[in-house]
């Protein structure tokens, strides 16, 4: 650690920290940055449009070709293919139609997402778990049937094409390869339309303040909740991005990034590299066992200065760079800025990762995090200062943070011009998302590094969805028993779900790493419970044989675990876990 301490850090640019502060009798705490809101357009499409005249054949996408090479397109491509969309769509359906897109990440994706707002259309991105799920597609038909898409655009796959003819049989598809669909049309004669002065016509035309995008919730807890956006609102964010880390980031270099589309994460990604006239490529790869493969061969071609991954992508990756020189050689050639999102980042492997860094460069590489949810577009919060301990930071430009006391720790809650009004068509829910000054509770909790000293920022603490209280009575706070559990169990499992199941006591159920044995694990937890008091001592141990399953929902997009959905999903386990006396496939750790 005192080495970790004493290297300095790879220069980066970011905002300066000056905090508005203000304190009130109950406790609560209003923070705010001083530093202004940089002006934005937020008409999108013609923000991407003079972009793309400034650009012009420089590279705007790149994807790996069915022969392995990347393929690319041009910014001037891409408006064309852009505005060929734009007229098609404008000819066909009116504005506030609702276009659905289940699709990869993919060059189709970007041209008509881009052509949907300059057409005044609303954006509906779903993951393509929602239709490879199988069953009834209760996801898909949920969305469906509350957004009622009359267009889509669909991966060329049997069985998404199935379950969008069960579900949405009346709308129009779209696809690269229109075989496996009934009657749909080519995407490469969407944008063969000659575009005549229709295109511009409806860029002129667009309203920002409408509707641009409806996003979806994780649906943890249930079927998800549908977020409207406007481009305003898109473009806020964007411009809060900016603010904060963009100098240091450098949307407008080259850029390769896996986080998903549909996703508020990855969707900022794609628009802000767009539109600050980058080169993004597409990475294939996924934070996943196998699938993480892609991403490290992509990271030995291609250097980056700023790269974007969720911890457990930075597990992986610290894993991969501590066995092969060339890769770890190749990534941090250029690194001035890393980030991290999705949860909460366990402090061994910044640490780790930092060692790293200092034995290739002699330097600490700056690591932020976007603190951020779906209903604030993405991240509006960020380290943009040097830091040693992993945190959700310091609010962005036009963004007030409103800290509420709660059992020695914050309540977040957010409001600015990112933030939404509301959930669609849910008054009661969107009721209780907000207090009554307006401002939207996260459900998060957080606390101060340092009281004395706002301006190192704030960690992490918790979710309050993820606490619960056992039959003994006694509460767990679920996300830092989690986080204390992974730090215990550092190079011995991958992720792990906690079960009470109604009992006086808790279980941890865990996917082993390679190698890793259930004896392993156990003595690594009764280290933990050395430390544990009351209801966060772990009693039960058991691994899982068999990885989380993302079709049934069981890991996200962002690769993270999908608590309730694991337990619902494998009540077998969980009886295993509490039977009296447990098998031999059970450890009893306290």
């Amino acid at each position: 650690m005192t080495m970790l301490a004493d290297a300095p850090f790879r220069e980066a640019e970011f905002m300066p920290v000056d905090l508005d502060v203000e304190r009130r009798a109950d406790g609560t705490i209003i923070l705010k940055s001083r530093v202004p809101l940089r002006a934005f357009d937020a008409n999108i499409p013609r923000a991407f449009a003079e972009r793309a005249a400034l650009k012009g054949d420089a590279p705007a996408i790149g994807w790996r070709g069915a022969d392995g090479p990347w393929a690319f397109r041009s910014y001037t491509q891409i408006k064309r293919d852009m505005d060929g969309a734009t007229r098609w769509l404008a000819e066909n359906f009116p504005r506030g139609t609702r276009l659905l897109i289940i699709a990869e990440n993919s060059l189709p994706v970007a041209v008509m997402t881009f052509a949907a707002w300059a057409a005044g259309m609303i954006i509906v991105p779903v993951s393509i778990a929602y239709g490879l799920a199988g069953g009834d597609h209760a996801r898909l038909r949920h969305v469906v049937a509350r957004t009622q898409p009359e267009v889509i655009l669909a991966e060329p796959h049997a069985a998404i094409a199935a379950a969008l003819a069960a579900v949405a049989p009346g709308a129009r598809i779209v696809s690269s390869d229109p075989a496996p669909f009934a009657g749909a049309i080519s995407y490469a004669d969407v944008i063969a339309t000659d575009p005549g002065t229709v295109a511009d016509a409806a860029v002129a035309a667009v309203n920002p303040d409408a509707p641009a995008i409806y996003m979806l919730t994780s649906g943890s807890t249930g079927l998800p909740k549908i977020v409207p956006h406007s481009l305003t609102a898109l473009a806020a964010c964007g411009a809060q991005g900016l603010d904060m880390i963009g100098k240091a980031a450098g949307w407008d270099d080259v850029m390769l990034d896996w986080l998903p589309w549909h996703h508020a994460a990855g969707a900022s990604v794609m628009r802000t590299c767009l539109l600050e006239g980058g080169t993004l490529h597409i990475d294939a790869g996924k934070p996943l066992p196998g699938l993480f493969d892609q991403t490290i061969a992509n990271l030995r071609e291609i250097s980056v200065a700023y790269f974007n991954n969720v911890p457990t992508g930075y597990a992986m990756l610290v894993e991969a760079m501590e066995h092969d020189a060339e890769l770890r050689a190749r990534f941090f050639a250029k690194m001035r800025l890393m980030l991290y999102g999705g949860a909460g980042l366990p402090q061994p492997v910044y640490d780790r990762l930092q060692e790293l860094a200092i034995a290739e460069t002699g330097h600490r590489i700056h690591m932020t995090t976007g603190y951020g949810m779906t209903e604030t577009v993405s991240g509006c919060m960020a380290i943009h200062f040097p830091a040693t301990r992993v945190g959700i930071g310091l609010p962005a430009p036009g963004l007030s943070l409103k800290l509420v006391p709660c059992d020695g720790r914050y309540e977040v809650r957010l409001a600015g011009p990112n933030v939404m009004k509301g959930y669609l068509d849910e008054p009661e829910k969107t009721a209780a998302a907000f207090d009554d000054e307006g401002f939207y509770r996260t459900g998060d909790v957080a606390v101060f590094h340092d009281e004395s000293d706002y301006g190192q920022g704030l960690a992490f603490a918790g979710r309050l969805a993820e606490e619960f209280k056992l039959a003994n009575g006694n509460w767990v706070y679920g996300g830092a028993v989690r986080e204390k559990l992974l730090k215990a169990c550092d190079g011995l499992i991958a992720d792990l779900v906690l079960a009470d199941d109604g009992r006086p006591y808790l279980a941890m159920l865990a996917w082993p790493k390679p190698g890793a044995t259930l004896e392993a694990v156990a003595e690594a937890v009764r280290g933990y419970n050395r430390e544990a008091r009351g209801g966060a001592v772990i009693r039960r141990v058991a691994l899982y044989d068999t990885p989380p399953n993302p079709a049934a929902h069981e890991l996200s997009d962002k690769g993270t675990i999908n608590r309730r959905a694991v337990l619902d999903g494998r009540r077998e386990w969980v009886e295993r876990a509490f039977a009296d006396p447990p098998d031999e496939g059970v450890a009893i750790t306290g």
